[in-house]
């Protein structure tokens, strides 16, 4: 058992929570808090793991967003102009009406990568940046 539990309230959207409340039941959580929990715990070593992470690495960075969003496109192509050192290839996949998917899949060292990573997710109109490296080079 955690010592020195705290108390926080956290307002979410009804179709997310919904979402969470059924992965919840599937899994077999005996509760959000339980769930939440569980969710921080692996938030933290991904993000642990990333800062721990150096060297020359191979991997992809998933990213979606939202194309409706004023300047959102215009400055992911930027984005990867500015980080050609690293970047192979891309592919771009219509999700919906309104939501894309960038693929792009990097060779370089783990620093730029992080970096490129970093700028992704402070664009105005992407929801979701993930890296997943492949292999150590």
């Amino acid at each position: 058992m955690e010592e020195n539990i705290t108390r926080i309230g956290v307002s979410l959207p009804k179709n997310l929570l919904d979402e969470f409340d059924l992965i919840i039941k599937t899994r077999g959580y005996s509760s959000r808090s339980e769930a939440i929990r569980d969710a921080i715990r692996n938030y933290i070593m991904e993000y642990k793991w990333l800062e721990k992470e150096e060297g020359e690495i191979v991997g992809v960075v998933y990213m979606i967003y939202d194309h409706t969003v004023k300047g959102v496109s215009d400055a992911i192509i930027d984005l990867q102009h500015e980080f050609l050192n690293i970047i192979i290839t891309t592919m771009h996949i219509h999700l919906s009406k309104d939501y894309c998917l960038e693929i792009i899949l990097v060779k370089g060292e783990m620093k730029d990568v992080k970096n490129l990573v970093d700028k992704a997710m402070a664009v105005k109109g992407v929801m979701n940046v993930k890296l997943v490296t492949a292999i150590k080079g």
